[in-house]
C-alpha cells in the first residue's frame, strides 16, 4: 500500500491519480498507526510551511515521520518540511536533510514556475532518466546545497531539487505534473 500523508497542505488528488495510473493502490491518511504500517510514504505539498508544520506537530506526525523506516518521498513543500529550517514562516523543519530552505532571489520571476532541466548524481531515484531531463516546478523557496543534495538545477543560482538520506528522498519539482520523466521517477521510487 502506497500511503500519501494528508496534512491539509497537499496536492493529493493529482498525485493519487498519477500513482494509480502506475498500477498501485493508494491510501490518503494522517493516522500515525497507518503511516507506521505503510510500505511507502509520500509527503506531497502545495501550501505554506508554517501551518503545515503546525499541523504535523499538533498531530504528533513530526515524530512519526522521523521514525519511519520505509522509503519516504517528500514532494515540493513535503521535501522542504524534511529540511532543518525554512524561511517560509521562519519554522524549523524535521531535520532529516542537512540543508535549509531560502526564498528565491535575483532578477528572475518568482515564483519559479515551469519546466527546468535537472542534473543529478547516480541514484535509483533517477534510473532510466537522462541527465538534463526537464521537470515541472512551482515554488518561491528552494533548498540550499548540502551533503544530502542528489540533484540540482539553475534558476538564478544553483539549488537542491532532489535530496536523499537513508530511506528519505525529496524532490522540489512535481513529478505528477512532469510527464514521462516524472512518471519514471515515481515508478523508480515505488520500486525501491
Amino acid at each position: 500500500m502506497i500511503t500519501l500523508l494528508d496534512y491539509q497542505a497537499g496536492n493529493l488528488h493529482s498525485l493519487q491519480n498519477a500513482i494509480e495510473r502506475l498500477g498501485y493502490t493508494v491510501l490518503c491518511t494522517a493516522d500515525p498507526a497507518l503511516l507506521r504500517q505503510a510500505e511507502k510514504v509520500i509527503i506531497p505539498g502545495v501550501g505554506h510551511a508554517a501551518p503545515a508544520m503546525a499541523f504535523l506537530k499538533e498531530n504528533g506526525l513530526d515524530t512519526v515521520i522521523r521514525e519511519l523506516t520505509c522509503p519516504v518521498l517528500g514532494i515540493c513543500l513535503g521535501m522542504q518540511l524534511l529540511t532543518e529550517f525554512t524561511e517560509e514562516g521562519q519554522v524549523s523543519g524535521l531535520g532529516v536533510f542537512d540543508v535549509t530552505v531560502k526564498k528565491l532571489s535575483g532578477h528572475l520571476k518568482i515564483p519559479h514556475m515551469g519546466w527546468n532541466s535537472v542534473q543529478y548524481k547516480p541514484s535509483k531515484l533517477f534510473e532510466e532518466i537522462p541527465q538534463e531531463a526537464d521537470f515541472y516546478f512551482v515554488h518561491s523557496y528552494a533548498a540550499t546545497l548540502g551533503e544530502s543534495t542528489l540533484a540540482t538545477c539553475e534558476y538564478g543560482a544553483s539549488f537542491s531539487v532532489a535530496l536523499a538520506k537513508n530511506n528519505f528522498y525529496g524532490v522540489q519539482f512535481h513529478p505528477e505534473k512532469s510527464g514521462k520523466w516524472g512518471q519514471q521517477l515515481l515508478q523508480n521510487f515505488l520500486a525501491l
